[in-house]
């Protein structure tokens, strides 16, 4: 049984393991629902701020300024709100700074180097596919259900975001049979270009997902947030004093609008809000709305930078939608369509099982 945790946020989830948090439609529960989507809205239009900045600055500079001004900014709102924002204990520290150190440091440095590297929408596909590694961890270390729906939601959404990500030329190569593109050799120059590091931060940011559980149980999770950006940047920063030079001399007056959206709302807001959930709801239909990163990227880079959308990247958003439609409904679907028995299993550290969608 979950308790109550007294919240100063505008927003806060009811953790009744009987009741899901979304499920009336109440004024409060229309703005969790919009607050639970917004992570990966603004994800996706922070990548379309960032995509002409990026040639202009460093990457171990970019990873920093996108976690410590944005920690501190999320540190002095939860002292606005009088939360506890100074961890208490040697344990709590130590799980602070290895959250720090995985989605802090690791994922925003791998990320930072994939994207100065990658120049293939693969790489994205491969950072956006992080919710199939939370799924699994949350399964093997919080009990989380599944489902044989949630597993083909997962499925669904990983060929989704390919169809968004990959070029159109690979898919149609592949369908006719032509497996040049997908060589050794060719993923080898792949890994060495990019991928290899943007699927490292999406492994990255799947451990920092579940550690969050664990780390809510000691701290202030909005705290936790704050301080895990601080001290997960500041070793960016002095691997960039260290190693990178002119890190914002080329950046225009349009480079550094981009890096402060960023920073603040793809950082510090978007971050805020999804470990707050993390801490307390189903990590699975939680990370699952991932999906809809590279969905928000696609369509504000065609309403802003004039991209066109092809018709499998079309497909590719309703095969996306879709799979997050199974994941968040894998319950009563299951229900409803049973493919095997159900297999219950009640545990202390999944406050939504299988009946909460969040």
């Amino acid at each position: 049984m979950y308790k109550e945790v007294e919240s100063k946020l505008p927003f806060h989830p009811k953790l009744d393991p009987e009741v899901s948090p979304i499920t009336h439609s109440s004024p409060l529960e229309i703005l969790s629902k919009i607050l639970i989507i917004a992570p990966f809205f603004l994800w996706g239009t922070a990548m379309v701020a960032m995509k002409g900045t990026i040639p202009h600055t460093t990457p171990m500079f970019m990873a920093g300024i996108r976690l410590v001004p944005a920690g501190v900014l999320v540190l002095a709102v939860a002292a606005l709100w009088r939360r506890p924002i100074l961890p208490k204990g040697i344990k709590t520290w130590l799980w602070i700074a290895f959250f720090a150190l995985v989605d802090g440091a690791m994922f925003q440095g791998f990320l930072a180097q994939g994207l100065v590297r990658t120049g293939a929408g693969l790489g994205s596909v491969m950072i956006d596919s992080q919710p199939l590694a939370v799924a699994l961890l949350s399964a093997w270390l919080f009990g989380e259900i599944i489902g044989i729906w949630g597993v083909a939601g997962l499925l669904l959404g990983v060929v989704g975001i390919s169809l968004i990500g990959i070029p159109d030329e690979w898919i149609f190569s592949l369908l006719q049979g032509n497996i040049k593109l997908t060589s050794a050799a060719n993923f080898g120059h792949l890994f060495d270009s990019g991928e290899w590091w943007m699927l490292m931060a999406a492994l990255s940011m799947a451990v920092g997902t579940v550690t969050m559980r664990q780390v809510a149980k000691f701290a202030d999770p909005v705290a936790a947030t704050g301080w895990h950006m601080i001290l997960g940047g500041l070793p960016l920063w002095a691997i960039s004093w260290a190693t990178e030079s002119q890190q914002w001399v080329n950046i225009d007056g349009y480079g550094w609008m981009a890096l402060a959206y960023s920073t603040v709302f793809g950082s510090a807001i978007a971050y805020g809000i999804f470990f707050y959930f993390a801490a307390f709801g189903n990590l699975t239909s939680l990370s699952s709305l991932t999906f809809l990163t590279p969905v928000f990227a696609l369509i504000f880079g065609h309403l802003l930078l004039s991209e066109t959308l092809s018709p499998l990247q079309t497909f590719g958003v309703f095969l996306t939608l879709g799979s997050i439609y199974l994941i968040q409904q894998r319950a009563e679907l299951g229900a409803k369509f049973p493919i095997f028995p159900p297999s219950r299993k009640a545990t202390g550290d999944s406050p939504a099982g299988e009946t909460d969608p969040i």
